[in-house]
């Protein structure tokens, strides 16, 4: 099993320490939490950040919630639900709230505390078997590839979906962990991810663990595409509907036109809390609206070394900030689950127990 080379979520006693993920790449720095305000503000500000850490975050949150002011129904069903608001598009979130309430709804109140521990840490370790599954199914694409041709099989991903944003290896940078321990050689093109900069999280990642990457701009991933430089891109998911569109941060659609047409292969790699069949198509995903400011400036550091944030456009500058887009199942090649890989609009096939 992949082991991180840094716990992004564990807990510490009657705490939980998390990997700070806002300060990242340029430090290296934990956070304790200490109370459900503390949990709710982790995942608001993306201190965590990637679908499945964000429900494991929030199950954490509900055993906080529940030692610091009692495990009555009352205590239960807040933390529920100030957990719930905290962010709307990833459907993990509330996979994990839902999955906590069923299992403590039903105790006792002396019972619960104790539960909501053990819950939360079965959701973690299921993550981290989860992401593992994900690499192996992914890496069979990846040897097919290499089977065929020679030099390194070059990947294209978007944002951050490896090890910094599950419990585990990851989701789409899985099959990449999992191609360099089978000696296969990679090269993986990651996109900035502007507003918020995850590729930078990506390449931070991949430098850790020796994996050969170029950083590139996003607006860069069409032409490489066309010119058949790329063989394959894989992305994450925040959600992914019952017909297979699905949801990821803002320009993986730009990346899937862009594919289609350069007949590029593109897969999405997610675990089951990621697929909400509840969710009829991606017209009925949530998107988030993350404000202005995120546009109008950018962090970074200083000749100095120090983090600084500046201005890139002036104070009165309009900005609208969609954190998400979703992609239609026609342009999905794939989806990568811990059950396989199925055709976008075929997921009830793996998973059976959701058809209706």
């Amino acid at each position: 099993m992949f082991e991180q080379p840094l716990p992004t979520l564990q807990r510490d006693g009657d705490s939980v320490r998390i990997l700070d993920q806002t300060v990242l790449p340029f430090r290296t720095e934990t956070r304790v939490l200490r109370t459900l305000e503390d949990a709710a503000h982790a995942i608001r500000s993306m201190q965590v950040r990637g679908a499945p850490l964000i429900g494991a975050t929030a199950a954490y949150g509900v055993a906080l919630a529940l030692l610091n002011d009692g495990a009555e129904e009352a205590t239960l069903a807040h933390a529920l639900a100030v957990l719930g608001a905290t962010r709307p598009t990833a459907v993990n979130l509330h996979w994990a709230l839902d999955r906590m309430s069923a299992q403590l709804s039903p105790l006792p109140a002396a019972d619960r505390l104790q539960a909501a521990w053990d819950a939360a840490e079965a959701i973690r370790a299921d993550d981290a078997a989860t992401c593992d599954a994900i690499g192996r199914h992914g890496l069979a694409l990846i040897r097919e590839i290499a089977a065929r041709r020679p030099g390194p099989v070059r990947l294209m991903t978007h944002c951050n979906a490896g090890w910094l944003a599950t419990c585990g290896a990851g989701t789409a940078l899985a099959p990449i962990y999992a191609a360099q321990a089978a000696g296969i050689a990679v090269e993986v093109f990651v996109s900035e991810t502007r507003p918020r900069n995850q590729g930078l999280l990506t390449a931070w990642e991949l430098r850790a663990a020796d994996v050969p990457h170029v950083l590139i701009a996003d607006n860069a991933a069409g032409l490489l595409l066309m010119r058949g430089e790329v063989d394959l891109v894989i992305t994450g998911a925040d959600r992914i509907a019952a017909n297979g569109d699905s949801a990821n941060k803002v320009g993986t659609y730009l990346k899937a036109l862009a594919a289609q047409a350069a007949g590029v292969p593109f897969y999405i790699a997610a675990p089951h809390s990621t697929l909400d069949f509840g969710c009829r198509d991606g017209a009925a995903i949530p998107i988030e609206d993350r404000g202005a400011a995120e546009v109008c400036r950018i962090r970074g550091t200083t000749d100095a070394g120090e983090i600084a944030e500046l201005a890139l456009a002036p104070a009165e500058t309009r900005a609208v900030n969609p954190a998400f887009d979703v992609t239609p199942a026609a342009l999905i090649r794939g989806i990568i689950t811990e059950r396989g890989i199925v055709p976008a609009g075929e997921l009830a096939r793996l998973y059976p127990e959701h058809e209706r």
